[in-house]
């Protein structure tokens, strides 16, 4: 037995889609296996701290489930009978279909499909590569960042905020659009070393009292999708109240005076109407953030799930810019520091040999697309092949039913490339065995910080799992598809990577673990000027710079009602917000996850639960046009009325009728430069 100074630490980085990408230590216990994962310490952001479920990765890496061999269905699709098979017959018989059907249909028959299962530069985007040299369809990633990412760029210009180690040093924090403690904990790190040595107050701008909402000083309980509504009438007050830093204004922002006699008539009253936030409570925010200099609001992807997001987005990232907190340290706005990386991915992905006429298809309509939409399709051809990575489309993405039937079709063949078997997997015709990401190398950034992070190999490949990057290659090699970077190791792309986009090599980057990229106080506070070209930040978003779809967008921040409005049909606005022990779908074979969240459930105001004649555990359908689900019920006053609440994304089979939330979900493409809202659904909940 190894004592605690005789095991070996290694370094690495979190992989998952979170915007913390922690930095990690984790303990080799051996070749093939890994013990403790710690937060790293000497991290600035990290400091030591990461969430629970990685804490217990090796729950995961060792799981008995893991498929570790490839795998040849031979039954009915979906019937989960399968063959053990050798690594080459797997890889010839996708090269085989993937041969057939590009003589039959052209080479954009074949959709490569992927996202975010690791974040992981090399592993997640090195598809494009295989995708780019072979002229298979393109993916337009939509579905998570792009609306909150077009309105922070409405106002701000440019895809940085201030450092996040700096909430440290505020004497406001405002959280707004994400819950902290369930998806990046370490803005609670920061944020609570601020209460406690500054007496800093914590604000919660979310439509349920979460579990960061219960550590809030004050939370700003919204109607789903209101938070432009909320945000307005805040402004208004800072204007009426002589809180709006003039000199600031003059200096660093355009179009405010006329923005001021915009916002005239959106006082706390016609907010309230709209938000359901009392009106006092709005001035008491609005006093609270244009008294404290620094007030520093931590802006998330939540903005992102309504179709008015863009606007809400913009709205919020407008406060900061009237009260001038920008100037402070402590003080100002972060929702995504990814520009400040300046990464040449050229080698990654493949840029040198992108073909222009290629089609792209839209991620988040996959439904669409698999079920023959003309509109989806464009002038090219049904889509009859899938090779799918580091995602699970028939559970995570909108409007499952339309999912479902695509992937249920007889013509369409799909090879899955996976560590469990996920409702995608269960689809497959072929699925191969995948690393997890202490078996293979790969560089990372920090979405919401400011680090660059190595995390190189652990332990060996358990089974006969492959990296992402190992199948790439070997598809290519079969496939005749010529690239250097289908020559190269992890390792070696990764050097080049570093150093023609301007980093240290990679040797120094194992020597220091991470490299923090945070640009200096003057720009990451745009003192020298925000990202437009006129140096200023726009409180009028010029939306067509951002997006092709954007009729009818407010030029000023705005109530946009645009959203899935409750009627007498459907009631209830549902928010399908994210669990604190799953991340989408990873972590949901994990048994301590598992048992944390027990089961599906759907949280109901007391006042709707007596109208419906419902109670705690009672099993209720909650549905609308696209379909329907049997869940649980949870009986929860921390919302308001109207509003319920479906935490995390479980798979179809932890449901009662075996399909999961996101059937009741739409994939309309919001404006103005696309993405599925998650949380802008309107439902109706019957008794069963």
């Amino acid at each position: 037995m190894k004592t605690a100074n005789s095991i070996e630490v290694r370094a690495s980085a979190c992989p998952h889609d979170c915007p913390s990408t922690c930095a990690l230590e984790i303990e080799r216990l051996g070749p093939q296996e890994i013990g403790r994962v710690r937060g790293a310490s000497d991290n600035s952001y990290t400091a030591g701290v990461i969430c629970a479920k990685v804490a217990r990765y090796a729950e995961r890496t060792h799981h008995p489930d893991r498929i570790l061999h490839p795998l040849k269905r031979k039954g009915a699709k979906g019937s989960g009978e399968w063959e053990q098979i050798s690594w080459d017959e797997a890889l010839d018989t996708i090269v085989q279909e993937f041969n057939k059907r590009e003589e039959a249909f052209g080479s954009e028959t074949i959709w490569p499909y992927y996202y975010a299962g690791t974040m992981g530069l090399v592993m997640r985007d090195g598809i494009n590569r295989l995708r780019h040299v072979k002229n298979y369809s393109g993916q337009f990633s939509t579905i998570c960042v792009n609306l909150a990412f077009a309105g922070w760029m409405a106002g701000a210009g440019a895809y940085r905020g201030a450092d996040p180690t700096e909430i440290a040093k505020s004497d406001v924090v405002v959280i707004w659009g994400t819950n902290a403690v369930h998806t990046q904990i370490n803005v609670m790190t920061h944020a609570t070393r601020a209460r406690k040595e500054r007496g800093a107050k914590i604000v919660v701008i979310d439509p349920y009292r979460n579990a960061t909402a219960l550590s809030a000083d004050m939370h700003v309980m919204v109607k789903p999708g209101t938070d432009g509504a909320f945000a307005c009438a805040v402004m208004h007050v800072l204007f009426k109240e002589n809180l709006a830093d003039r000199a600031y204004l003059e200096k660093f922002t355009a179009n405010h005076a006329e923005f001021e006699a915009h916002l005239e008539t959106r006082t706390p009253e016609w907010a309230e109407k709209i938000s359901g936030v009392p009106a006092d409570q709005i001035r008491e925010f609005a006093r609270l953030v244009g008294t404290t200099p620094k007030s520093f609001f931590r802006l998330g992807y939540g903005f992102s799930r309504s179709r008015n997001g863009a606007v809400n987005m913009h709205a919020a990232s407008c406060i900061p810019a009237v009260t001038g907190a920008w100037q402070y340290e402590g003080g100002g706005a972060l929702h995504t520091n990814s520009a400040i990386y300046h990464w040449n991915k050229k080698l990654i992905e493949g840029l040198d040999v992108v073909n222009p006429k290629i089609r792209m298809l839209d991620q988040s309509r996959i439904g669409e697309v698999l079920t023959g939409n003309k509109q989806d399709l464009g002038d090219g051809p049904p889509v009859t092949a899938l090779l799918i990575q580091s995602t699970n489309p028939m559970d995570v993405a909108p409007d499952l039913a339309k999912v479902h039937k695509g992937f249920a079709r007889e013509d369409l063949f799909v090879a899955v490339h996976e560590q469990f078997m996920t409702e995608t997997a269960k689809m497959a015709d072929i699925i191969l065995p995948a690393t997890t990401f202490v078996e293979h190398d790969d560089i990372y950034q920090g979405g919401a910080q400011n680090h660059i992070m190595l995390g190189p190999k652990v332990i060996e490949p358990l089974g006969e799992a492959r990296s992402n990057h190992d199948v790439i290659c070997a598809l290519a090699e079969r496939l005749g598809a010529k690239h250097r970077g289908f020559e190269m190791t992890p390792l070696e792309i990764i050097d080049e990577t570093l150093k023609t986009s301007g980093w240290p090599d990679v040797e120094t980057l194992r020597q220091d673990k991470w490299k923090n990229t945070q640009p200096s106080f003057e720009q990451s506070h745009y003192l020298k000027g925000f990202g437009h070209k006129d140096k200023k930040f726009h409180f009028a978003a010029d939306w067509s710079r951002i997006g092709t779809d954007f009729s009818g967008m407010p030029s000023f921040p705005d109530h946009w009602d645009v959203i899935e409005k409750a009627t007498d049909e459907t009631p209830f606005r549902l928010v399908t917000a994210p669990s604190r022990n799953f991340l989408n779908t990873s972590f949901t074979a994990t048994p301590s996850s598992l048992k944390k969240e027990k089961k599906p459930t759907v949280m109901i105001h007391p006042k709707d639960a007596a109208r419906l004649k419902v109670s705690k555990e009672d099993i209720v359908r909650i549905g609308n046009k696209r379909g329907s689900v049997l869940i649980h019920a949870e009986i929860f006053d921390g919302m308001q009325p109207g509003t319920v609440i479906v935490e995390g994304i479980w798979p179809g089979k932890f449901f009662i009728e075996k399909v999961g939330i996101n059937i009741l979900i739409g994939s309309d493409a919001a404006k103005p430069n696309g993405g599925a809202a998650f949380h802008d659904t309107a439902v109706w909940i019957k008794p069963n």
